[in-house]
């Protein structure tokens, strides 16, 4: 897991608020946040953007043998979202009982994800619940 550093500050923004940018020449979204469009390279005019968090499931696969920091939610469902706005967004999806499937409607929630250690600090981040 990515330690405290400035890096980190740096996307804190993005990780806790899934804030992306738009171009505003072509109307291009994104997340993560980018300097240059891809489409419009040095002509760029980014502003930040605020997501809804709401989408479709794009992609998904159910993790049985998790990394360390991951071993106490597993099992545990990850997928791609693909969101209203455009971008794809991966995350956890939170199994609440509905099926799990491909166009299936979500929106984002904030959750723990692990914690540092046994007595460590606790990490939060966004992750997806069916509609």
């Amino acid at each position: 897991m990515e330690k405290a550093s400035a890096s980190a500050w740096r996307k804190f923004n993005a990780r806790y608020n899934l804030v992306g940018n738009v171009c505003k020449n072509c109307n291009t979204n994104y997340f993560p946040p980018r300097i240059v469009c891809k489409n419009c390279g040095r002509n760029t005019k980014m502003e930040e953007m605020q997501f809804s968090g709401n989408g479709k499931i794009f992609s998904f696969t159910k993790i049985h043998v998790p990394a360390e920091a991951f071993k106490e939610s597993a099992p545990y469902v990850v997928g791609v979202i693909k969101l209203d706005e455009g971008p794809m967004v991966e995350g956890h999806i939170v199994e609440s009982g509905k099926e799990v499937a491909i166009g299936v409607t979500v929106k984002q929630v904030f959750r723990k994800m692990y914690t540092d250690g046994e007595e460590g600090l606790i990490n939060y981040h966004f992750k997806f619940e069916i509609v």
